[in-house]
């Protein structure tokens, strides 16, 4: 008897998830609002060229290891 109610419960509560899950506000037909700016590509291009050049390599490990091997003396 335990079992069948906790089996009944478990399938209760699917089903509920499963029907909120489906449901959707009602559509009034109206097309939403479009917020998104719009992308100028000259200025986008103009803002790329004004970033500098790095003068060196970026080494993302450079912190774990050291940039020079040690060398032996003999």
């Amino acid at each position: 008897m335990r079992i069948l109610v906790i089996a009944a419960a478990v399938m209760a509560l699917t089903v509920a998830s499963a029907q909120a899950q489906g449901r959707r506000p009602p559509n009034d037909g109206a097309k939403p609002a479009d917020n998104k700016p719009k992308v100028d590509e000259k200025a986008y291009k103009a803002a790329l060229e004004r970033i500098p050049e790095p003068k060196d390599k970026y080494d993302p490990w450079g912190g774990a290891r050291p940039s020079e091997p040690a060398k032996k003396p003999k």
